[in-house]
């Protein structure tokens, strides 16, 4: 196995990161968001946070910037802005390829991995045998586990692999783990087709079904995946949250992300809200869960993509890239809790410059340049559009419509899209707030807009592709509509030496 010193990681980063600078400045490259130098990207994985660093491991093809046989590519941060990248942590074996899941920190090292003190980190995946897909045996997604004593540097591989077998169903897999301390239990959280089975292990080995989740419960419209169980701390009770990714039938089509809200008791999650709840509602926030072993801060992070049209959008030597981490918390709306997500605060730091208006009048335009954050008030909220464009006309528009009680993005005309027929589209996400006022993020970056509508309860994630990029902004709104304390940073790119 390759060992590689902890404070060497951070060195071959850096050099990966200044051999890469030519790469970072390819048309459509994020420059506030993680992408891979080169190839083929999705589901984020492993996330753990551990001695300061965040890991972050994610479904990776080396070979092409489609999907293939998948690998968990490598990446760590210490303030969740700039990542290096690092060597592929996990190769396919004999078992198959290694497919979505999560790692922990065993810090009672339950798992025995520990040595002479060492706190081991322990990851679990589904392992998929293209074989046994081949034969349609439906015996060919099982988890295994693999173990880091090095502060997750670099995985060994358990002996004992898969530490859990299928029961026969063909999509079982993307394993989450997280500890219950009243019984001093691991929970893993697996997709099983369209349902969600929970089992628990003292030993990370060892794995015991407790039960299922699901039926005649929320959207089925396709397979179920990378699920995540945690709870918050509100008003002195716990309220817990589970999330299911979902493709195909998101609410925009292709993939998307529900929840549920409930209690859980160690051996059953029950659903108190028959609602079914989107967590982002633009076409391009998937396969998100969350980073362990943060506390009671719950740190999230999606694919920002589509199974709809990932492997065709027009990006050359690499292919997709992740959403921002987003702090994610509850709220309760008469009765009801829905989620909220919001950028890191981390993302405050790369300001390199910001221009503030107290009023706006109901038509202004301002200008642009590279990777931005706006935020702004609304007194009265009304119809209005910010329209992003570039010279050659190209526009991406954002706005809420108040007749459908909508926010909306719409792409149609906002650069490249023959690649899918349903690409060019108007998406629209409800406002779950009741108040008459609002407040607005938005983040642009040359491929992709984040918007978060009061606070995060209505999030929307959309990629695009124009021919060169937007470098103005223009806001139109209904009279009264009252646009107060408008703020538009500038945002230093996360991968470049000077960022003066």
């Amino acid at each position: 196995m390759l060992r590689i010193c902890f404070c060497c990681c951070f060195f071959l980063a850096g050099c990966f990161s200044s051999v890469a600078q030519d790469f970072y400045d390819e048309p459509y490259r994020p420059q506030i968001h993680f992408s891979p130098r080169e190839h083929w990207m999705n589901d984020p994985n492993g996330m753990v946070f551990f001695d300061g660093i965040y890991h972050l491991f994610f479904q990776y093809f080396p070979d092409s910037t489609v999907w293939g046989p998948m690998h968990w590519g490598h990446a760590i941060s210490r303030d969740l802005m700039h990542w290096s990248e690092l060597p592929i942590a996990l190769y396919p074996d004999t078992l198959g390829y290694i497919f979505s899941g999560s790692a922990v920190v065993d810090s009672s090292n339950t798992s025995g991995f520990g040595k002479r003190g060492q706190i081991p980190l322990v990851a679990v995946f589904t392992q998929h045998d293209p074989r046994g897909e081949k034969q349609q045996t439906g015996l060919f997604q099982n988890q295994s586990i693999a173990y880091s004593i090095d502060k997750g540097m670099t995985w060994q591989k358990n002996r004992g692999n898969p530490v859990l077998k299928t029961p026969g169903l063909k999509d079982f897999r993307d394993p989450k783990l997280s500890w219950y301390a009243e019984e001093k239990k691991w929970i893993m959280t697996l997709a099983a087709g369209d349902l969600i089975f929970f089992y628990s292990s003292k030993n990370l080995k060892n794995w015991k079904k407790e039960s299922e989740f699901g039926r005649g419960l929320g959207a089925h419209g396709g397979v179920w995946e990378c699920p995540d169980l945690l709870h918050f701390a509100i008003a002195g009770k716990k309220i817990w949250l589970l999330i299911v990714n979902m493709n195909p039938g998101g609410i925009q089509g292709g993939s998307g992300t529900q929840y549920f809200i409930g209690n859980f008791d160690g051996k059953n999650f029950k659903c108190n809200d028959t609602l079914t709840k989107w967590m982002d509602y633009g076409p391009d926030d998937y396969a998100g869960v969350t980073w362990s072993n943060t506390g009671n801060k719950k740190i999230f992070l999606g694919w920002m993509s589509n199974w709809q049209y990932a492997q065709r959008v027009p990006t050359e030597r690499w292919r997709s890239a992740m959403t921002l981490p987003r702090l994610l918390n509850l709220k309760n709306i008469r009765g009801r809790y829905f989620t909220t997500m919001t950028p890191v605060p981390s993302l405050e730091k790369l300001t390199r410059k910001t221009l503030y208006c107290d009023k706006i009048s109901s038509e202004k335009r301002f200008p642009l340049s590279g990777p931005v954050r706006i935020d702004f008030k609304i007194l009265r909220l009304n119809t209005f559009t910010i329209t992003f464009s570039n010279a050659l006309g190209q526009e991406l528009r954002v706005g809420y419509d108040q007749a459908k009680k909508s926010f909306y993005i719409d792409r149609t005309l906002a650069g490249r899209s023959n690649f899918d027929p349903h690409f060019a589209a108007v998406h629209y996400g409800p406002r779950i707030a009741l108040t008459e006022n609002s407040s607005i993020t938005l983040v642009l970056d040359n491929a992709s807009l984040e918007f978060f509508g009061d606070e995060g309860l209505t999030t929307m994630t959309e990629i695009f592709f124009p021919d060169t990029a937007f470098d103005a902004m223009q806001i139109k709104s209904a009279k009264g509509a009252g646009f107060q304390e408008l703020f538009i940073r500038t945002l230093k790119p996360v991968w470049k030496k000077d960022q003066k």
